[in-house]
Parts: C-alpha cells; sequence; structure tokens
C-alpha cells in the first residue's frame, strides 16, 4: 500500500515532529511525512533541498520529510481535515492510504500494522474523555444543530474519540470532506477557526463588559472544535470505522501501537525531575518519547541529551519511591 503521512507544527512543537519521525522510521516506514508549519523550519532540518511548492528534508534512505510553509490563520488544530484534503489533491494524489499524527505522538509497533488496520476502515483512537452516551444531551444538541445542514446521524456509539490521530484510505476521503464542512458550519458558533479553545476566548472577552459571549464548558456545543467536529463527524458518516480504545494512545496501560503526550506541558518541556518531586508522575508518553529523540533524527547534543536522561532517570527513582 503506498501511504503517506502528515502533521503539523509550529514553535518548539519541532521537537515532536522529530520524534515522531524516528519513531516512524525505526518501526518500518519508508516514503513522505508532509508537515505544514507556521513560523520557522526546525534547527535540524539542514541540508534541506527547496523545490516549488516544498522543501525537502532527506531523513535517511528511503525516509524524506517535505515542509509546505501554510499562509492560513486557522488555528493549526482545525486545520487538519483541509491540510489532508490539500495533500491528496496537490501534492500526493496517488497515496492509497493517508495518516495525520499530532507531533506530540510516537508510534510503538511495526508501521505494517497502521495499513492493516486502516485497511478495516476510517483508524481512531478513543480519547480520555471517553466515554460520552450516544444518548448525551451534549451528542443529541449536535443531532439537532446538524440535522437542518442535511446530516443525518448513523452510528450510535458512546465512544468519543481523539483528535490527534486519524487514518483512512482514499475511498474514505469523504470523511475528510464532511469534518472540513462541519468545522465551517461551526465557526461562527467559536468566533472563527482561528479559535480552537473558547473558554480562554470567553475569559478574555469578559474584560469587556459588552461581550455578549455564551457560556461555555463542556457543556458548550464546541468546547474542544476540531476534535468535537471529527466526533460528529464520526456519528454521522457512512464510512466503515476501526476503534481502538483508549490504550491506543497509552492514556491507559496496555496499549502497543503509539504514546500521546496529552496536556499542556509536553515532554521537550517537562522538568521530569522537579516534577516528580512534585508529586506528578512521568507518563506514558514521556518516557517513549525520549527513546526516539537522537536518530536517525538528532534533536538534542551529545552533552543536552545526556542531562535529559540524567534528569529522566532521577524523575523514575522518584516516582518509584513516591
Amino acid at each position: 500500500m503506498l501511504t503517506a503521512i502528515c502533521t503539523l507544527f509550529e514553535g518548539n512543537y519541532h521537537y515532536g515532529v522529530g520524534a515522531l519521525t524516528n519513531s516512524l522510521y525505526h518501526h518500518g516506514f519508508r516514503g513522505i511525512i508532509w508537515v505544514g508549519y507556521r513560523g520557522e523550519l526546525p534547527p535540524w532540518a539542514q541540508p534541506i533541498n527547496k523545490y516549488e511548492n516544498y522543501q525537502e528534508y532527506i531523513v535517511a534512505d528511503g525516509c524524506a520529510i517535505r515542509f509546505i510553509k501554510l499562509e492560513t490563520d486557522y488555528h493549526l488544530t482545525n486545520y487538519k481535515p483541509n491540510f489532508m484534503l490539500s495533500l491528496w489533491q496537490e501534492f500526493c494524489p496517488d497515496a492509497e492510504a493517508l495518516f495525520y499524527f499530532d507531533p506530540d505522538i510516537v508510534i510503538k509497533c511495526r508501521w505494517s500494522y497502521f495499513e492493516e488496520w486502516v485497511s478495516y476502515g476510517v483508524a481512531l483512537c478513543e480519547d480520555i474523555n471517553s466515554p460520552i452516551p450516544h444518548s448525551h444531551p451534549l451528542r443529541m444538541a449536535w443531532r439537532r444543530f446538524y440535522e437542518p445542514h442535511g446530516f443525518n446521524f448513523n452510528l450510535n456509539t458512546d465512544t468519543y474519540v481523539n483528535g490527534g490521530f486519524i487514518g483512512l484510505t482514499k475511498r474514505e476521503q469523504d470523511f475528510l470532506d464532511n469534518w472540513l464542512k462541519i468545522q465551517e458550519i461551526m465557526a461562527p458558533k467559536i468566533r472563527g477557526l482561528q479559535n480552537a479553545n473558547p473558554g480562554l476566548q470567553k475569559a478574555n472577552q469578559s474584560r469587556n463588559i459588552n461581550s455578549t459571549f455564551e457560556e461555555v464548558g463542556r457543556h458548550f456545543l464546541f468546547d474542544k472544535t476540531d476534535q468535537d467536529a471529527l466526533n460528529i463527524a464520526l456519528i454521522s458518516t457512512s464510512c466503515p470505522v476501526s476503534l481502538i480504545g483508549k490504550e491506543g494512545m497509552d492514556i491507559i496501560p496496555g496499549g502497543f501501537t503509539m504514546s500521546h503526550a496529552l496536556g499542556s506541558i509536553k515532554p521537550w518541556r517537562k522538568q521530569m525531575f522537579l516534577s516528580s518531586l512534585q508529586g506528578k508522575r512521568l507518563t506514558l508518553a514521556d518516557k517513549q518519547y525520549w527513546g526516539y529523540t537522537q536518530s536517525p533524527i538528532k534533536l538534542y547534543s551529545n552533552n543536552d541529551f545526556f542531562w535529559k536522561k540524567l534528569d529522566l532517570m532521577c524523575a523514575k527513582i522518584i516516582g518509584r519511591f513516591f
């Protein structure tokens, strides 16, 4: 199967892009990883070859990253279906399957397993906030909101999926079209797709006594923006789907597919020993990240990596006793 992989990043999330790429290569992926970005290219992406629509960094034999500079004002988390569709339409039309990974994920198993998985349907993973019963008021409100726009809700599932990963074959491209349309219909409710956190947006607007923002939180229709839109696409799809539980992203133990570093402080920013002293245990994703930082892409100097590994080792010791 001819497959392509993609992700999106800006700022220091390039560390995650590098670790994701290393994990893919380590587990057998050979091909092109398409990376949409804003700001600057990663400092490790040298030497780089410039082409008309992208810049290419050779990772190792048989594997390359192609960087596409983005001009959108969308929050990147809301740009996923747009980016994936643009890849199929303009950059890799021959790809039989396309996978999106957030840049804070590393994979843990042979790449061929992912290609087997996607052959069963749209591949998705359960989120930490799952389950949400199919008759939950939130899901009922989604139905009421979207049915006048012509959406039919075919799948009664209690599973709420994570927006950080999706894989699908070209025959399920309609799933991406629906995800995109759902977000465009959602946009006015969140004051535009440049916004990804209605709660924070409301807090900022609350300083203005004339603010007319709706009360937000999980009772708000689109508190998770792209992730809510993905779940609406899931329950309104006629495509086959294949779901893995929370273990699929190491949210709970027992997984073997990938590790997803949830939360705002990512492994490359975390002061691990200090966090352990404060009673915050390392996550499985924290530990997995540091196994994929030096080869084939070298993200840290030998000296920096030594201190990071020492920080990790000390944090593990503290976590074992406290």
